[in-house]
């Protein structure tokens, strides 16, 4: 795990926790380290999940099927960001969503029990690490929001510079990459890949922003705000 441990540092998780003390930790938490496959499925819809998970390489995907069987994109993983923290949160801790890896992989999984109850050493740095996951749930309910409010907005501009606008402020610069890419990003919008194209090729022609394929630059910003207020 020691390779891991300046990653594991920019991890919310692991915030105000001295990076020395992050390998006696993962011991105290009996974390485990798994690779996956591309396209491998981590759990399921209706699977119980009793740990949570960090993305240590490689992009994972979140997905939602309907009862119709159709797939929807909710949200993509990334190195250093958790997954499956909300569901083991939860009283029966049954997943309402399948996550797989869009990409070969490696994650690390923590049991929650050993999260959420200190050692019998009762280590300083596990109760930092229990203050830290209340406030990843609450960052993750955050962005649950801005998914909501995705779907809520009819118009395609507005859609697209609501997303971008906060992808923007996200990774706190005005060029960026987005990891989904085109079919994916119209699956996490809910809308139609063709119609998604033209919009961007509108939105690029008016100034407001330019792209090359998973990169993105804001070239106005404050054209792309009128475009949702």
């Amino acid at each position: 795990m020691n390779q891991y441990i300046p990653l594991l540092k920019k991890c919310v998780l692991f915030s105000n926790i001295d990076e020395k003390d992050i390998p006696s930790l993962l011991s105290c938490v009996s974390a485990t380290k798994k690779n996956l496959e591309a396209g491998e499925t981590i759990f399921f819809n209706g699977d119980q999940v009793n740990y949570v998970g960090i993305v240590l390489s490689g992009t994972l995907a979140i997905n939602k099927e309907n009862p119709a069987g159709d797939t929807h994109i909710l949200d993509f993983v990334e190195p250093t960001q958790l997954f499956g923290e909300v569901i083991a949160c939860t009283k029966d801790r049954v997943s309402p969503v399948t996550v797989c890896a869009k990409e070969a992989s490696t994650v690390m999984l923590i049991p929650y029990e050993r999260i959420i109850i200190t050692c019998g050493h009762a280590c300083s740095f596990h109760h930092q690490i229990i203050k830290n996951m209340l406030m990843l749930v609450s960052e993750k309910n955050r962005k649950l929001n801005l998914k909501l409010e995705l779907l809520a907005i009819k118009g395609m501009r507005e859609k697209l510079a609501t997303y971008l606008l906060y992808e923007s402020k996200r990774q706190q610069s005005l060029m960026f990459q987005v990891v989904p890419n085109r079919t994916e990003l119209a699956e996490y919008l809910n809308v139609s890949r063709s119609s998604m194209s033209r919009e961007l090729g509108r939105m690029k022609d008016l100034g407001l922003i330019d792209y090359h394929q998973n990169s993105f630059k804001i070239t106005s910003r404050e054209g792309l705000t009128n475009c949702i207020s």
